[in-house]
């Protein structure tokens, strides 16, 4: 099982985003890293900023983790891929026929980080069940 290190998964994506934006050649799953990137690039800045693998982002702090947020949409980009848990694929392209794909996968990935959250707090294994109920949920 692949179990990176903070600073080995927070390599992967700016190796990936500098390898994009280098022209050179990418592994799909750094293909998938760099799309993700680019599609924010609110944290471009940030990614390019001395310092940025050992740093400590606190939302306490008003600093979202960008590394959070792009291993979120990693995981369930892979996810969609492999319909696990089953079912995620017709939640998420639920929500994408009423909306933007980009606000779909953001849905999707505040359902995954609050199961996560919950398996974390209460020791438990992250509970699929609630995690696609937490999709379904009535939307304004």
């Amino acid at each position: 099982m692949f179990d990176p290190s903070r600073e080995q998964a927070r390599h992967f994506f700016l190796e990936s985003w500098r390898k994009a934006r280098a022209g050179e050649p990418l592994t799909p799953m750094e293909q998938l890293a760099a799309a993700i990137i680019a599609e924010h690039p609110e944290y471009h800045a940030t990614l390019s900023q001395a310092g940025v693998l050992e740093r400590d982002f606190s939302v306490a702090d008003g600093q979202p983790n960008p590394f959070l947020h792009l291993s979120l949409h990693l995981a369930i980009e892979e996810q969609l891929r492999i319909d696990q848990p089953p079912g995620i694929r017709a939640a998420v392209h639920s929500l994408a026929a009423r909306m933007d794909r980009h606000d779909a996968l953001h849905i999707a990935l505040e359902a995954l980080a609050e199961t996560l959250h919950t398996a974390q707090r209460t020791g438990t294994a992250p509970d699929a069940h609630a995690y696609l109920s937490r999709l379904q949920r009535p939307r304004r």
